[in-house]
C-alpha cells in the first residue's frame, strides 16, 4: 500500500442493525442520491413483494428498527442495505475514494455492491433471497445476545450450556462477544451470565447466523447467487468472516454462502486494516454501531491517532452526522464539495447546480456504468491489438 492509499478512508457497512430511521428520513430531504438508490431497490421489492421500500422508509414518519422488525423480514434487511448504499452514493459523489471497504454480516453484500461486484438491483435480490432462506426454513426468530466478555470467556460459557446449536457468532472486541442460537439456549446464556456478573443484552436480530446450524441452507443460496452477473471489484473489499480480501474471479455465491456458518471476526479485521496503514474509518449506513465498536477493537493496538466518522446517524442533540463527516473529510483532503460542480461544468455548463444534482442522482449510475463498460472494452481492444502486434513482430524475427 502506498502513502496516498493509506490516507484514503476505509468504508464500513453495518448489518441489519445499521439502520437509523430518523437520520435516513432527515438526510433524504437534503441529498437526492438517497431517494435515487431506494427507487432502484423499489424495482426489486415491487417485483418480489408488491411494495416499494421507499414508501415504507422515506415517505412516512421515521420508522426505527424495532418497528421494521415487527413487519415482514425483508423490510428491515433491505432498509439497512439501502441505507448503506445511499450513504456510499453520497460519499462517492463528494469524491470520497476509499482505500478499502468492509461489511459486517449483511453489510458485506452492501460492500460488494458498492465496490461494483453487482448492480444495486441484483444486490437487493441477493439480500431478499438470503432473508427467504431463513424464513422459509423456520430459522427466523432465533435469538442473539451480546456479552461483555472476551471470546475465550464466552466460549467457556457456551460450552457450559452444552447446546451444539449455540455458537459464538461475532467477536466485536476484547470486551464484547455475540452468541446466537435457539431461544432457549440463549436464555440459558443469559441466566449463567447474570450469575457470573457478565452483562448480557439481547439483540434485535431476525436470524442467528454465522454458526453451524444453518449449513444446509448455504448450498441452495450459493446456487442462487452464482449465476448472477458478477463484475470486477473497483475497490478492495475485506471480509471479517472470511478473514481476507475478496479476490477477482472468485465465485462470490460460494463465499457469501460461507457467511451462514462462520463467525464475524470484526476486531481481527479492524486490526488487520490498521496494520496496513489505514487510520480513517467512515461508517456508511444507518446508526453508528461500528463507529462505536472500532476504537475498542483497536484498544491496546493503535499507537497513533485514528479518525472514526459516521453518516446516517444522529447525535443526542439530533444532529445529522453526514454533513459534518463530509466537512471533516473535505478539510482533510479526502473529499470535495466541488466534485459534482466540476462534472457539471465539463458536461453541461448551462445547467444549474440544483438541476444537474437532481439529474445526476437519477441517472449518474447509468452513465458511470456505461463509461466503465466502454473503458473495459477499450482496454480489452488495446490489449488484443498489442497481442496481434507482438505476434506479427515475433513472426518477423
Amino acid at each position: 500500500m502506498d502513502a496516498s492509499e493509506a490516507l484514503s478512508p476505509v468504508l464500513l457497512f453495518p448489518g441489519e442493525g445499521g439502520y437509523d430511521g430518523t437520520a435516513l428520513n432527515r438526510a433524504h430531504h437534503g441529498y437526492p442520491q438517497i431517494r435515487a438508490v431506494f427507487e432502484r431497490i423499489d424495482a426489486v421489492t415491487v417485483e418480489l413483494f408488491s411494495r416499494k421500500i421507499s414508501e415504507i422508509v422515506l415517505d412516512t414518519r421515521p420508522l426505527e428498527l424495532p418497528e421494521l422488525l415487527q413487519g415482514e423480514p425483508w423490510v428491515a434487511q433491505l432498509a439497512a442495505y439501502g441505507a448503506g448504499l445511499a450513504a456510499h452514493r453520497v460519499l462517492n459523489e463528494h469524491a470520497v475514494h476509499p482505500s478499502a471497504m468492509m461489511g459486517y454480516g449483511l453489510g458485506e453484500i452492501t460492500a460488494l455492491v458498492a465496490a461494483g461486484a453487482y448492480s444495486i438491483e441484483d444486490g437487493a435480490r441477493i439480500v431478499a433471497r438470503r432473508t427467504e432462506a431463513f424464513t422459509e426454513h423456520g430459522i427466523g426468530g432465533r435469538k442473539t445476545a451480546a456479552l461483555s466478555a472476551s471470546p475465550h470467556r464466552t466460549a467457556l460459557l457456551v460450552a457450559q450450556v452444552g447446546d451444539p446449536r449455540l455458537a459464538i457468532t461475532a467477536e466485536n472486541h476484547d470486551a464484547q462477544t455475540v452468541v446466537g442460537g435457539p431461544a432457549e439456549a440463549v436464555a440459558s446464556v443469559q441466566v449463567i451470565a447474570r450469575q457470573l456478573s457478565i452483562e448480557c443484552m439481547e439483540l434485535e436480530d431476525h436470524f442467528a447466523l454465522h454458526n453451524a446450524d444453518p449449513a444446509e441452507k448455504a448450498a441452495a443460496f450459493a446456487a442462487f447467487v452464482n449465476p448472477i452477473p458478477q463484475n470486477p471489484l473497483n475497490v478492495p473489499v475485506y471480509s471479517p468472516i472470511l478473514r481476507g480480501y475478496y479476490q477477482s474471479g472468485e465465485p462470490l455465491g460460494n463465499l457469501l454462502a460461507a457467511h451462514f456458518t462462520r463467525p464475524v471476526a470484526f476486531s481481527a479485521a479492524v486490526r488487520k486494516l490498521y496494520e496496513r496503514g489505514n487510520r480513517t474509518f467512515v461508517e456508511a449506513g444507518g446508526g453508528a454501531a461500528l463507529s462505536a465498536m472500532l476504537p475498542r477493537a483497536l484498544q491496546g493496538v493503535a499507537s497513533g491517532e485514528i479518525t472514526v466518522l459516521s453518516t446516517l446517524a444522529v447525535e443526542s442533540g439530533e444532529t445529522l452526522q453526514l454533513p459534518g463527516t463530509l466537512e471533516l473529510l473535505q478539510e482533510g483532503g479526502l473529499a470535495t464539495g466541488e466534485a459534482l460542480r466540476a462534472l457539471r461544468l465539463h458536461l453541461s455548463p448551462a445547467a444549474a447546480d440544483e438541476e444537474f444534482a437532481a439529474f445526476w442522482a437519477e441517472v449518474g449510475h447509468e452513465i458511470a456504468a456505461y463509461v466503465n463498460r466502454r473503458l473495459r472494452a477499450h482496454h480489452t481492444g488495446r490489449a488484443a491489438t498489442n497481442d496481434v502486434t507482438k505476434s506479427a513482430a515475433m513472426a518477423s524475427w
